[in-house]
């Protein structure tokens, strides 16, 4: 997922106004406790007893959750989301028929209670938990799912990762439009508590798949009746249309304040949250982030100021900041038709322009490591090869040989990026890179996060900044981003023998062959250079010591119904 998934990393339709809807129940008796409250509070402040309560301990106190991310999201339709930043939001709003476990970053039972497949790998049979319900109290069957998954390949929505569930029978046609009936794909709800799902070749990464955002179930009943089912103008995930199936539904959407979420009554046995409700608040700077953290406002940073760091690691508040390991590479995407980087030679100059050491050890200072190729090493047992070395030299040559000699006659080409105080600061020292080994002078763009995904995924842009954060434990989940019909890919790169060596290994059961196969096409990937990798990542913020539950995640998701807060009057160190 781009990384914000970004990251988890694409064009989006304006996003409709938000309406703010508050949900309440106004009775005599609700109104007598108001006023008695609030004369309570009054004679007190006259008084003069006692500070003012912060917003995190009234949190503790109440059993909610105060989380900071890092942008506005576009929306909260999981068919349609590509940021890591948008789907840790709705994470909390819906559960798939699997989820991802944590501490083993397996994929585990959600709303499917148990699954089998067949003996030749084509034919998964998903069994469904008997109380799923929709958070307005109407059941949930496998037909819903089987219509989610549906609309997610109807080629009308245009979903940027409908591609991965191109392993069902039928589904990549589907979704180029070569077919039109639904019915061709293998989808099949038997009985209300069965879903059937017929694969076109072996996919044993599949449970692990759905449990991706993307999989997610939708409620047709609600989707149908504000629009088209494909529609991705529909008003849906509004508050006052919203229903969802996770551990709490959505109540409140204050467009750049805040998103409220709370406890769902209709949860199916096991999902009921410790808390009473999670509320999440946008922050485009880390350094508002840290100020609301600081001030007693929010439980949990999405990131830190990169100014900060070493106070926090050498002083009193180092059991504040985390430092988790994260399955993220960071990497600039080149447009490939914007000139001259449609040569090859120029975007392979690029990627050897760089000191990767410089980059992560004096400007990210998280822990992240060098990235010369675009998968994580020791992903599920696979490490690529060398891949792209650091070579000012080689960077030279190739830049002369594509007639662009010190840089002579090179026009200027933009970088862009979402706004984010370490990507401000790896653009600048990139762009000081290029300007001195090579004579290449770029500018530097930063948008926000929604504008950035549109012009990405329109290809309106040159250069552009991304990271990609594994949405499951294996080298598919990176490598499958470029080939030619993902959504995801977004540089106009696309190599025949790349997509057939990447398409064999999804289908190759003998773990030694499949990885040779990737390693093969990420060689390919490598070697034409579409991207240009940088780090691979960490997840560094700020964690209240109230909070319960928040395991190290290597795939940066989190089931919010095991998240806890320890009461005011509980040890807080």
């Amino acid at each position: 997922m781009p990384g914000l998934r970004p990251a988890r990393s694409s064009a989006r339709s304006a996003a409709p106004a938000r309406s703010v809807v508050r949900h309440s129940t106004s009775t005599r008796a609700g109104g007598l406790i108001t006023a008695t409250l609030l004369g309570l509070a009054v004679l007190l402040g006259v008084s003069g007893c006692g500070r003012r309560e912060t917003r995190v301990e009234e949190g503790r106190r109440t059993g909610t959750l105060l989380l900071a991310i890092s942008a506005e999201p576009r929306d909260l339709d999981p068919q349609v989301l590509v940021a890591f930043n948008d789907m840790t939001v709705v994470l909390a709003l819906f559960e798939g028929l699997t989820a991802i476990d944590e501490a083993t970053s397996q994929p585990i039972g959600a709303a499917a209670e148990s699954w089998e497949s067949s003996a030749d790998g084509l034919t998964w049979t998903f069994h469904l938990r008997p109380d799923l319900r929709w958070s307005d109290g109407t059941p949930l069957t496998a037909d819903d799912f089987a219509f989610s998954l549906r609309r997610v390949l109807s080629p009308q929505l245009g979903s940027e990762y409908a591609y991965i569930l191109f392993p069902i029978a039928g589904a990549e046609d589907f979704n180029a439009g070569r077919t039109r009936d639904p019915a061709t794909l293998g989808i099949e709800a038997r009985d209300p508590r069965t879903l059937v799902l017929r694969l076109a070749q072996p996919t044993p990464a599949l449970p692990a798949i759905l449990a991706l955002p993307t999989a997610f179930p939708v409620p047709r009943h609600v989707i149908t009746r504000l629009g088209g089912a494909d529609d991705r103008s529909n008003r849906w995930t509004l508050p006052q249309h919203w229903v969802g199936n996770g551990p709490f539904r959505l109540t409140e959407w204050t467009p750049n304040q805040r998103i409220v979420t709370v406890r769902n009554p209709h949860a199916r046995a096991g999902l009921t949250p410790r808390l009473a409700s999670v509320v999440f608040y946008p922050y485009e700077s880390a350094t508002a982030q840290e100020a609301a953290f600081r001030a007693g406002q929010i439980h949990l940073t999405s990131e830190v100021p990169l100014s900060k760091l070493a106070a926090y690691r050498q002083g009193p508040d180092a059991a504040l900041l985390r430092s988790d390991p994260f399955l993220e590479t960071a990497f600039l995407r080149l447009n490939l038709g914007r000139p001259p980087l449609g040569d090859a030679r120029v975007r392979r100059a690029l990627a050897h322009a760089l000191d990767r050491t410089a980059l992560v050890t004096r400007v990210a200072l998280a822990g992240q490591t060098p990235a010369h190729t675009l998968t994580p090493p020791g992903t599920a047992g696979y490490t690529a090869g060398p891949g792209i070395p650091d070579s000012f030299d080689e960077a030279r040559r190739l830049l002369a040989e594509a007639g662009f000699p010190g840089g002579k006659g090179f026009p200027r080409l933009e970088i862009m990026s979402f706004t984010n105080e370490l990507n401000q600061r790896l653009l600048e020292a990139i762009q000081q890179m290029w300007r001195r080994e090579l004579g290449v002078e770029v500018t530097l763009a930063l948008k926000e996060q929604r504008v950035w995904l549109d012009d990405e995924r329109q290809r309106n842009y040159a250069i552009s900044a991304a990271r990609w954060i594994g949405d499951y434990v294996d080298p598919s989940t990176f490598l499958e981003v470029f080939l030619a019909n993902s959504g995801n890919n977004a540089t106009g790169w696309a190599n025949p023998a790349y997509d057939r060596l990447v398409r064999a290994a999804a289908a190759e059961a003998d773990a030694a062959r499949r990885n040779a196969l990737y390693r093969e096409a990420e060689a390919i990937l490598l070697d034409e250079a579409p991207i240009v990798p940088l780090y691979h990542g960490t997840r560094t913020f700020l964690i209240h010591p109230a909070v319960e539950g928040w395991t190290p995640a290597l795939l940066g998701f989190h089931r919010y119904h095991t998240i806890g807060l320890r009461s005011p009057d509980s040890a807080t160190r």
